[in-house]
């Protein structure tokens, strides 16, 4: 046997708990069929050995009679004494060795085919008893219509019941099953060890086989020792880990479903009932997962999975209290939709909440965390429904005419970006887009794992690209961002993982990378020490610049006097000076890289953030960049002025377009009581004002449950792609908005 059964796995009855258990029973009835064996050819071997003894002992004795015959001679006569003395000798020994044979095989074969595995065998019959049980009550408690409140709690009652039957018989199966598992090994190699042994005593003269086995045999006495301790200690360890168990969870209640993130995302399993979709709408009990963006279900553990959903981001999930069966939802997707059952009130809420938390970790894996939320989360931001909303205006699909080939080809033009940022293999289909770098699929995958707050990762020829996005892409590239992540990498005499490398050495690589951050180079020590927000001590505070006031007016960032110690400023510090006018995207990445905090704020500058900084800096690449790497859409400054407001006033429609996509608050007030668009009626800004309008109209219209109309997302598209490629058109202003 090689199957080590864990207790709570057999608590959870899942199907790899019962493809375990046939896997064990099946390995135990071939264990008892070949011990049964062992013991007839045993038997037999005793036999024929008895046999031979009595022979040669007739031959010594037909010996001694030949010596007897005639005139006794000496030379002949002590010949043979000694001959058959010997032999004599060697029969006796011989007759020692059978002996020992057959109190071997009496004491370790035959006492565990006996008693060993008749405990066994007592437990399987209890468990299997107990599990029909279980599986009528099961049954029994799904049929219970709901209108029949008395047979439904007399059916929970025998439910519980059942299923602390059936616990209490799979603990004690598991059990023996572990304890047979570890039995089994000593008792058969101590038979062989004392069978060995006796053999070595008889054939102690001359017998090069048994010598050379000499070490073997003790060094397979120490290791037989040390088993049986460790074998007692874990014996001990299972009956009170079982005990434990066994007081704890024999109370009746539901299994726990499980609930963890793995590599690709949410995972969760249980067990749920599901309804046919054939004419007679049967029911069945099957044990279903979340995991891969995708809801399977499988009736054994070794039968394949089937597909419920095939991407969780096109369907919904909904409750069923309208079902004639209690816990009841329903998962609907475009082509079809399943109706399924929990075992009480309690898994239905954690089923559905885990459908749709996938849901929303789907989207984020496909690269939707940055779009705006949808209806019902803030009545003061942009709303969303799904993919075609608002957000995707301006998008480049990557299959498309003119997509695929323009993407992938620009962004890999970029110096170093034809290879992987990561393995260096070659025409790399793949990107973080926080990062800036390409990656191949294999690296692309690990990055993926990572989570979304180390890297965002989206394919060159599949997803669809922002222009601002393609840009920002080109800008930064493999080659800065390995000037930043491995710069010590020679120094510290490290190998780069190559293409043909494994997985696990790239896995180990990009962690030390991205996660250690091993390869930055070290920060000086002032910076280090310097944690506050604000300009650090004995650093001159960045030259304060003047607030908004009612008038349409706001500050813009003026080119910082060139400093001869950036090294020695605070990571947020240098974060927010890169981010002003000229911006530096790869000073930025690299403040970021050694710890900048995103939103740092700038307590000097009366609380302005990188994010407003790029702002006043009229950087659409710098925003984007904040913006993909955690930026706060809506963080405001000491006088309640976001991002939204800063670009208002300044007359900067391409950031107002990318700030509305990124969910930013139209409601939001600053100090003076004004909202985005009472700023921008103030300042006369036609493009603006538009943008706002029609903002407001499509969340109100979503607050209302309307689609709304393709001209908006028309219209949002257009101004994303002037603001990337002419964005010398959006400046024009109107003093008469009572036209719009």
């Amino acid at each position: 046997m090689t199957v080590k059964l864990d207790f709570e796995e057999c608590l959870k009855d899942s199907p790899r708990f019962r493809a375990s258990i046939e896997l064990v029973e099946a390995e135990v009835s071939e264990l008892e069929t070949r011990l049964e064996k062992l013991l007839k050819l045993g038997n037999g071997l005793l036999e024929s050995g008895r046999h031979y003894l009595a022979a040669s002992r007739a031959f010594i004795v037909g010996i001694c009679d030949l010596a007897r015959l005639g005139p006794p001679e000496p030379m002949m006569a002590e010949c043979l004494d000694k001959f058959t003395g010997s032999l004599s000798h060697k029969l006796d020994s011989h007759s020692e060795l059978l002996d020992a044979t057959q109190h071997t095989l009496q004491q370790q074969i035959q006492t565990l085919v006996k008693e060993g595995l008749r405990g066994f065998r007592e437990a399987r019959r209890d468990f299997w008893r107990g599990a029909e049980s279980l599986e009528a009550a099961l049954t029994h408690n799904a049929e219970v219509p709901r209108r029949r409140v008395q047979e439904a709690e007399e059916a929970g009652t025998a439910l519980k019941t059942a299923r602390a039957g059936y616990r209490g018989r799979a603990l004690d199966y598991a059990l023996q099953i572990n304890v047979i598992e570890d039995k089994r090994k000593f008792d058969i190699m101590e038979f062989v060890l004392r069978l060995v042994e006796a053999q070595a005593m008889h054939f102690q003269q001359g017998h090069e086989e048994l010598s050379r086995l000499a070490q073997y045999r003790k060094d397979l006495g120490a290791q037989l020792h040390q088993l049986v301790l460790n074998s007692a200690r874990e014996k001990r360890d299972m009956e009170q880990r079982h005990v434990l168990l066994k007081q704890k969870e024999l109370g009746g209640e539901e299994p726990e479903p499980s609930l963890k993130e793995g590599p690709g995302g949410l995972v969760m399993e249980g067990h749920l009932f599901k309804r046919a979709s054939n004419a007679f709408k049967t029911w069945s009990r099957r044990w279903f997962t979340i995991q891969s963006n995708q809801l399977v279900y499988q009736k054994r553990y070794k039968d394949p999975v089937t597909v419920v959903v095939d991407d969780l981001r096109l369907c919904t999930v909904k409750l069923c209290p309208d079902s004639e069966r209690r816990f009841c939802f329903e998962v609907v997707s475009p082509s079809k939709s399943c109706l399924l059952q929990a075992d009480s009130e309690r898994l239905l809420q954690l089923w559905v909440s885990a459908v749709q938390s996938s849901i929303a970790t789907a989207f984020s894996q496909a690269r939707l965390d940055d779009s705006p939320r949808g209806p019902g989360q803030s009545s003061g931001h942009l709303a969303m429904g799904s993919a075609a909303t608002l957000g995707s205006g301006g998008m480049t699909r990557g299959r498309e005419p003119g997509g695929v080939g323009h993407v992938a080809a620009q962004v890999q033009s970029v110096d170093g970006n034809a290879q992987c940022c990561d393995c260096r293999e070659p025409a790399p289909e793949w990107a973080s887009i926080n990062l800036g770098v390409t990656l191949c699929i294999q690296c692309s995958g690990i990055h993926r794992s990572l989570g979304v707050h180390f890297s965002k990762v989206r394919s060159l020829t599949l997803d669809s690209w922002e222009p601002e996005l393609v840009k920002l892409m080109c800008e930064l590239g493999n080659v800065v961002i390995n000037q930043i992540y491995e710069a010590r990498v020679e120094a510290m005499a490290v190998k780069k993982p190559g293409p043909s490398c494994s997985r696990q050495e790239k896995e180990a690589w990009i962690h030390a990378k991205y996660v250690e951050k091993k390869f930055l180079t070290k920060l000086p020590e002032i910076q280090r020490r310097r944690g506050g927000r604000g300009p650090p001590r004995g650093q001159p505070p960045v030259p304060p610049k003047p607030s908004i006031k009612p008038q349409p007016v706001s500050f813009r960032s003026k080119p910082e006097p060139p400093s001869d110690d950036l090294g020695s400023l605070h990571p947020g510090a240098l974060l927010f000076r890169a981010a002003g006018h000229p911006p530096s995207l790869p000073t930025m990445a690299d403040a970021l890289a050694h710890g900048a905090d995103v939103n740092w704020v700038n307590v000097g500058q009366d609380n302005a953030t990188p994010l407003i900084q790029a702002t006043a800096a009229n950087s659409l690449l710098a925003c984007e960049f904040l913006l993909q790497n955690g930026a706060n859409v809506n963080q405001a400054d000491s006088h309640g002025r976001g991002p939204l407001h800063h670009a208002t006033i300044l007359g900067y429609t391409g950031l107002a377009c990318l700030f509305l996509k990124r969910g930013a608050d139209l409601g939001a007030r600053d100090s003076e009581g004004r909202d985005p668009l009472t700023i921008a009626m103030e300042t006369a800004n036609a493009d603006i004002v538009t943008l706002l309008r029609l903002a407001k109209m499509r969340e109100a219209e979503a607050a209302q449950g309307q689609a709304g109309d393709e001209t908006y997302l028309d219209i949002f598209r257009d101004f994303s792609l002037m603001a990337s490629d002419d964005p010398e058109k959006l400046s024009r202003r109107s003093h008469d908005l009572h036209t719009l």
